[in-house]
């Protein structure tokens, strides 16, 4: 190790701090210990014998945060049809309490879904993931299936790319894809970084594309996956370690 000693002398051994948090077995733990797979506060650690403060260690593992406060949760949810992206309706409409009304934590959303809109959303009480990922300069990709009226040549993935100007300024999409395409219809899908409100409906009914169908499929390295509507899971290990390293947690 080099620079400050992460080594805590009343502290838990490291090794029974990441079994807890899931990463296997604490034999397990040692092997990745002991290949050097390791940081504590950024310095790589190779010693069986090192003990940490989980409250304040920031641990890695193959450069992914490690999460080890397990007051802190992480959800993915596929929203249906019909339902607002709000935790509390006013005017009285489904809303996405009622997906989580057996959790005991506080949850936020993480972004919007309008309401016609279906598929993936994330619901934490993780205050500074939730800040960051909805922060634009960590421009986290989102990926969306659309089905849309007309049928769609290909051509149109060059325009896109290079920009469609809407009325509250220009999108640019980072990839779009041709899935199928009939006479009067065509699934496509959709990777961008835009968070705007409906900004996947407006941009293909400004090409002259307007959505019947829209469907979120993934966020950053999250994936709806075959998880039913209304429905949840909780995303940890590799998967929040990922998300994390993407907004630079």
């Amino acid at each position: 190790m080099t620079g400050t000693d992460p080594h805590v002398s009343d502290g838990v051994r490291l090794q029974k701090v990441l079994a807890g948090a899931g990463l296997g077995s604490r034999r397990a733990c040692e092997e990745i210990i002991a290949a050097g797979r390791v940081s504590v506060d950024g310095q790589v650690v190779r010693e069986l014998g090192t003990r940490v403060d989980p409250a304040t260690a920031v641990i890695h593992v193959d450069g992914l945060r490690v999460q080890l406060d397990d007051s802190l949760v992480t959800l993915a949810l596929n929203k249906p049809r019909g339902v607002v992206s709000t935790m509390d309706d006013e005017l009285g409409r489904p809303s996405l309490a009622q997906f989580v009304a057996d959790r005991t934590e506080r949850l936020y959303h993480v972004g919007r879904l309008d309401a016609e809109t279906e598929g993936l959303i994330l619901l934490t009480n993780d205050g500074e993931l939730a800040h960051r990922l909805a922060h634009p300069s960590y421009e986290v990709l989102k990926t969306y299936l659309a089905t849309v009226e007309g049928k769609v040549p290909r051509s149109l993935a060059q325009k896109l790319k290079s920009g469609v100007e809407l009325e509250d300024g220009p999108v640019q999409v980072d990839s779009f894809v041709v899935k199928e395409t009939t006479a009067d219809a065509s699934l496509v899908e959709v990777v961008l970084h835009e968070g705007r409100n409906r900004v996947v409906r407006r941009l293909l009914a400004e090409v002259g594309h307007p959505v019947t169908r829209l469907v979120r499929t993934r966020i950053g390295p999250v994936r709806l996956g075959s998880l039913r509507p209304g429905r949840t899971r909780v995303i940890g290990g590799t998967e929040l370690g990922t998300l994390m390293r993407e907004v630079g947690l």
